[in-house]
Order: structure tokens, then C-alpha cells, then sequence
């Protein structure tokens, strides 16, 4: 796609699968909720789930499954496997993703906007030590609707300061890729490779890369763009 004109004054991340391994641990816990009561939990289940605030797949997994459960009940079951997960090592840092988000971080105010709970978030930012990077990390329970809606990159970019004209959003997934590109962000899709995007949505991003390096590539250039005309 053809880039903006405007430069790059900040940019946003998504958390699990662009920072964190950590998208195969959230299935875990739902499957193993879902298989707690009976239920098999299929990759259709998983990618239904995918971007929504705890609040909202909780409950729809509670839905799901039929077993009782409020969605509160969900969502604390699941929150405590996710965190022994990766707390345990189940969830690395992905490769090339420390080199970006330092990089990036040396030159324009960086910010997560992440699907995951606040002591999900917590756990995975502190126990890899990366939390120092970004100026504000915003969990989707502190805003009213999870991906697609653009709730939390918009609360993400006014946390830094970005008018979201001038930011960029990296994402993997479609619903994640939606919400960047709905809050006005420039979005630079890394593709899931389990769960890939929709053509239709991977369709909105401005640029599509390959593996971090790419994104790294094309970020430092769009941040340049800034630098050039500062």
C-alpha cells in the first residue's frame, strides 16, 4: 500500500503474538476450561475469542461451554492458568521482538494496547523484563469494548500523548488489526502464523511484513520521515 505523507510520533503495540509467544497459552487455558466440563475446544472456539476484552470472552466462553459458570468464574480459572504459563516459561519473548521494541522505544514514545487482563499483562511484562520500554500499557478490561472496536488503541495513544494520524499500530490478528486501523492508526500487520488474518482485514494494513526485522525496517523509516522534516 502507499505510506502517508505524515511522520511517525509514536507507535502502538499489540502484546501477545507481536511481543509474546503467548497466543498458544491463551488456547490452553480455554481448552482447558472447555475440557474441565466436557467440551472439546476447537481452533474455530480459539479464533472467536481472539481480541476480546477479558469481560467479553468470558462470558461468550461461558456461553460456550454451558457448564454454570458466570463469566467472572471463567475469567479467574483461565487468567491463573495463563500467568503459571508464563510465568513457567511457556510464553517467550518472540524473536526480534526485544531489538524492536528497544529500538523503537529510543526514538519515539511506545505504548502497548493488548487484549490480555491487567494481571495477565503484568505478569508476562514483568517476568521478561520489558515493561520499561513503553510508556503506557493498556489492558482491554480498562476501556469500554475489546478488538474490533478501537477503544483500546485510542486509550493507548491518548496515554502517550499521539494524535493517532501520526502513530502506528503493529498487530497479528484480524480483529486486532481492525481496532488499529478503526482508531486511525497506520497499520503494519506481522501475520499470525497459526491464526493468520483474514484477507479482508490483513487487506487494511499499510504495510504486511514477514518477521520483526521487516517491521523494524519499515518503522525506523516512517519514524525517520519525522526526522527529516524536524
Amino acid at each position: 500500500m502507499i505510506r502517508r505523507n505524515n511522520s511517525v510520533h509514536g507507535v502502538v503495540f499489540d502484546f501477545d503474538g507481536i511481543v509474546v509467544d503467548s497466543e498458544h497459552i491463551w488456547e490452553n487455558a480455554w481448552g482447558a476450561y472447555s475440557e474441565r466440563h466436557g467440551r472439546s475446544f476447537s481452533p474455530e472456539d480459539a479464533m472467536t475469542l481472539q481480541g476480546l476484552s477479558t469481560k467479553e470472552w468470558s462470558a461468550k466462553l461461558a456461553e460456550l461451554v454451558g457448564g454454570g459458570d458466570d463469566a467472572e468464574t471463567v475469567a479467574k480459572f483461565c487468567v491463573a492458568r495463563y500467568v503459571v504459563d508464563v510465568v513457567g516459561g511457556d510464553g517467550p519473548l518472540l524473536e526480534g521482538a526485544l531489538e524492536l521494541i528497544e529500538t523503537v522505544s529510543a526514538r519515539v514514545p511506545i505504548a502497548l494496547a493488548s487484549s490480555s487482563p491487567r494481571q495477565g499483562l503484568d505478569a508476562a511484562l514483568n517476568h521478561h523484563g520489558v515493561a520499561k520500554y513503553f510508556t503506557a500499557t493498556v489492558s482491554s478490561e480498562e476501556v469500554p469494548r475489546g478488538k474490533p472496536s478501537p477503544d483500546v488503541y485510542l486509550e493507548a495513544a491518548r496515554r502517550i500523548g499521539l494524535d493517532p494520524a501520526y502513530g502506528i499500530g503493529i498487530e497479528d490478528s484480524s480483529n486486532g488489526i481492525r481496532a488499529a486501523k478503526a482508531a486511525g492508526l497506520e497499520v503494519v500487520a506481522l501475520p499470525n502464523r497459526i491464526y493468520p488474518p483474514k484477507p479482508d482485514a490483513l487487506a487494511l494494513a499499510e504495510f504486511q511484513a514477514a518477521d520483526h526485522g521487516q517491521v523494524l525496517d519499515y518503522v525506523i523509516q516512517r519514524i525517520g520521515a519525522r526526522e527529516d522534516h524536524s
